[in-house]
């Protein structure tokens, strides 16, 4: 009669030979990737070579993806340090913009019928506004799109601008200056970003205030057609003479608060505005995710070579790889989808 360590080695040495982890795989060339959802659960992932914008598509839940399709080029196209292709998905549409040096937003729409990308021209409507190249879109769930960017266009100083775009219109709204610092500019070189849910709008921006560089949200309840007071976000400041070159990332959970990460003086952390700051870790380049059906907030961040994945709810480190500039997606199957840079490659992998 066999033993009960005869029976039980063999199945537990074929298990852990059968098993396999998640493969990280390497989807094209490329830099400063970005990812969006579809209302249909149809993932495309956006990124830019070059002075080319391409983009790829999955069906499956991330599982494969398309072969990345060309979208367009833009001569001397913003690439690298939160520089590129933005990309927002809703009911029947998709919008990508980008931003050349000459100081011009370029936009370009998806048919999801029929799957043909249309080049809809200049977003700024006034010209070499957006020399900074550093903007974010969103989309809510019935092709309503919205922007927000960094704009000189009032005394050539950087300010925060916005717009939206009707997908059945095809045309963007007239810029609207939201916020403009009394001390002439907000920080010049950080990424805002901006969130919708339910007609809420949030952005969130790096104020240059006194010499300090601190996070700040500014918010609208009726689809960015007013917004309120700017609110600082944390306790601290940041003084410095400088620019960090690092905006952070906002996102609205399940219940429709505001959920924000951000970097000060070489640390993450997460906020509700109103609320006290946590710390998450030592970093910089941090961005946040959130599954609006369930509770789940989810911070990438750059520490030395590596990028991280954590939930703040569970306070876990769910991924550790190398890279940068990590965009972070729950599916509804339950997982998550990553996507990172990793030596000018475009790198994904489910967690």
């Amino acid at each position: 009669m066999k033993s009960f360590l005869q029976i039980i080695f063999p199945v537990t040495v074929f298990i852990l030979l059968s098993w396999k982890a998640p493969e990280e795989k390497m989807l094209a060339s490329g830099t400063q990737p970005q990812l969006s959802v579809d209302n249909t659960g149809i993932i495309r992932l956006v990124f830019g070579r070059s002075d080319s914008i391409f983009c790829a598509t999955s069906a499956d839940q991330g599982n494969t993806f398309s072969s990345p399709v060309f979208v367009g080029h833009i001569a001397g196209m913003h690439l690298g340090m939160a520089r590129g292709p933005q990309i927002a998905s809703s009911l029947n549409s998709t919008v990508i913009t980008a931003m050349d040096k000459s100081g011009d937003i370029h936009a370009f729409q998806l048919n999801h019928s029929n799957k043909k990308w249309t080049n809809k021209g200049f977003m700024n409507d006034v010209k070499s506004s957006a020399p900074e190249g550093l903007m974010s879109i969103a989309a809510d769930n019935r092709d309503n799109f919205y922007a927000v960017w960094l704009d000189t266009r009032k005394d050539k100083m950087n300010n925060i601008y916005f717009s939206t775009f009707l997908a059945q219109g095809g045309v963007w709204t007239k810029n609207a200056l939201v916020y403009a610092s009394p001390d002439s500019h907000v920080c010049e070189c950080c990424k805002p970003s901006i969130a919708i849910r339910n007609g809420n709008v949030a952005i969130m921006f790096r104020n240059w205030l006194g010499g300090s560089r601190d996070l700040y949200v500014i918010n609208s309840v009726d689809k960015g057609r007013s917004f309120g007071s700017a609110q600082k976000l944390g306790a601290g400041t940041w003084k410095l003479n400088g620019c960090p070159m690092d905006g952070g990332g906002l996102v609205f959970d399940n219940k429709n608060i505001i959920h924000t990460s951000w970097q000060r003086q070489g640390t993450i952390y997460t906020c509700v505005p109103g609320e006290n700051e946590s710390i998450v870790a030592p970093g910089r380049s941090c961005n946040i995710s959130s599954d609006t059906k369930k509770d789940i907030l989810l911070v990438s961040y750059q520490e030395g070579e590596n990028t991280k994945l954590v939930d703040i709810k569970k306070n876990t480190t769910l991924l550790t790889v190398k890279g940068s500039y990590m965009k972070s997606v729950t599916l509804s199957n339950g997982k998550t989808l990553c996507v990172w840079e990793l030596n000018k490659s475009i790198i994904t992998r489910s967690i």
